[in-house]
C-alpha cells in the first residue's frame, strides 16, 4: 500500500511538472505575440504623430486666411485635427498597456522557469512571458476584455461629446477673434453660441464624471445615489424607469455600495442599449444579513444559455457582474428569454460590520 501511494504521489507530482513546462512554453508564444503587437502599436503612434503634426501646420496655415476660407472647410479642419489626436491618444494608451502586460508577463515566465527549476525538472532560458492554459486564465482574458470595452467607451464619449465640443470652441473663439473689430454683431451672435456649447459640454462632463464615480456614492450612500442616477436615466432616455426601496435604509461599506451601484447601472446600460426596452423597474431590498437587487425589463430578451456561451459586450457584462457579486460571497440569477424581457436579480451577503447606522 505505502509503495502504490508513493508511486501515485510520484505520477501526481510528474504531471504537475510536465504541466508547469507546458505552461511555460505557452509563455514563450504568448510573449512572441505581445513583442509583435508591441511593434505594430509603435509603428502605428509614430505614424499618427506625424499625421498629428501635418494636419496642426495645416490648421495654423488655415489661420491666416481665416476670414476668406468657408467656415465649413475650416470646421472640418479642426474636426480632423480633433480626429486625429483622439487616435493618437487612444494608441498610445494602447501601447502604454501592452508594454505593462509585456513587464508583468516576464515576471510571471520567471515565476515558471523558477518553479520547474527547483522542481528538479531541468534549466529553463530565463524569457518573459505569460502563463497559458490554466484554469485562471479564462477569468483574466474576461477582465481584460470588460477593461477594454470601458476604455472604448470612455473614449467614445470623450470623442463624441467633449472632445468634438472642444474642437468647436477652438473654431467659435476665433470666429470671435477675427470679427471683434470688424463685425461686432456677428462676434456677439458668435459668443452666445460658444457660451450655449459650453453649457452643453459641461453638462456631459458631469455626466461624465458621475458614470465614472458619482461622488455622492462616497457622501450618501447606495440608495440615494441609485435614485439620482435613475432619475437622470429616465431623464436622458424618455423612458420610465420606477425604483423600489424596502428594508432599513443604511450605509454599508464601500466595496458592497459600489458594487451594488455598478451591476445596477450596468444593467439599466443592458436594458436600452441591448434589449431596447421601453420600460425598466428596479428594486432593492435592504435585509439585515443581506441585499437583494432585482432589475427588470421589456425588452427583447434573449437566450440566456447561448448568449453566456458566446462572446459578446453584453455577455462578457453579464459574466463580469456575475464574477463581481460572487467575490463577495453573493449569486447572481438571470431570466429571460426572446421576445419575453429580462430578470436579474442579484444577492449580496452582509453583516453588522458591514452597515454603518
Amino acid at each position: 500500500m505505502l509503495q502504490q501511494s508513493s508511486l501515485g504521489e510520484d505520477l501526481s507530482f510528474q504531471g504537475f511538472i510536465e504541466e508547469a513546462q507546458k505552461d511555460y512554453e505557452q509563455t514563450q508564444r504568448d510573449l512572441k505575440e505581445i513583442d509583435i503587437l508591441i511593434k505594430q502599436s509603435t509603428a502605428e503612434v509614430e505614424r499618427l504623430a506625424q499625421r498629428n503634426a501635418q494636419v496642426s501646420s495645416y490648421a495654423k496655415q488655415l489661420e491666416t486666411n481665416f476670414e476668406t476660407l468657408p467656415r465649413q472647410d475650416i470646421k472640418e479642419a479642426y474636426e480632423a485635427l480633433n480626429d486625429v489626436q483622439v487616435r493618437l491618444y487612444t494608441m498610445r494608451g494602447q501601447l502604454e498597456k501592452l508594454q505593462s502586460d509585456q513587464r508583468n508577463l516576464e515576471r510571471l515566465a520567471e515565476f515558471q522557469r523558477r518553479l520547474v527549476d527547483m522542481a528538479g525538472y531541468g534549466s529553463l532560458p530565463s524569457v518573459g512571458g505569460r502563463r497559458g492554459g490554466t484554469p485562471e486564465q479564462p477569468n483574466v482574458i474576461r477582465v481584460i476584455q470588460t477593461e477594454e470595452a470601458v476604455r472604448q467607451s470612455l473614449v467614445r464619449k470623450m470623442h463624441d461629446s467633449v472632445a468634438s465640443s472642444i474642437s468647436n470652441f477652438i473654431l467659435q473663439a476665433e470666429i470671435c477673434q477675427r470679427f471683434f473689430d470688424v463685425n461686432p454683431d456677428r462676434a456677439r451672435a458668435e459668443l452666445n453660441a460658444l457660451k450655449n456649447s459650453a453649457g452643453t459640454t459641461f453638462n456631459h462632463v458631469k455626466d461624465f464624471i458621475f458614470d465614472l464615480r458619482p461622488m455622492m456614492l462616497d457622501d450618501l450612500g447606495v440608495v440615494p445615489t441609485l435614485r439620482r442616477y435613475v432619475e437622470s436615466f429616465q431623464e436622458k432616455n424618455g423612458i420610465p424607469v420606477p425604483i423600489t426601496v424596502t428594508g432599513v435604509e443604511r450605509r454599508l461599506e464601500s466595496h458592497i455600495e459600489v458594487t451594488i451601484f455598478r451591476n445596477v447601472q450596468e444593467l439599466l446600460t443592458n436594458a436600452l442599449t441591448h434589449a431596447q426596452a421601453s420600460q425598466i423597474h428596479v428594486s432593492l431590498d435592504l435585509a439585515p444579513d443581506h441585499v437583494t437587487a432585482v432589475v427588470e425589463d421589456n425588452g427583447s430578451g434573449f437566450n440566456v444559455d447561448d448568449a453566456l456561451n458566446h462572446s459578446s459586450n453584453r455577455t462578457i457584462g453579464l459574466t463580469t457582474l456575475r464574477e463581481r457579486t460572487e467575490m463577495l460571497g453573493g449569486t447572481l440569477s438571470i431570466q429571460s428569454s426572446v421576445g419575453q424581457g429580462t430578470r436579474v436579480e442579484f444577492v449580496i451577503p452582509i453583516d453588522d460590520a458591514e452597515s454603518i447606522y
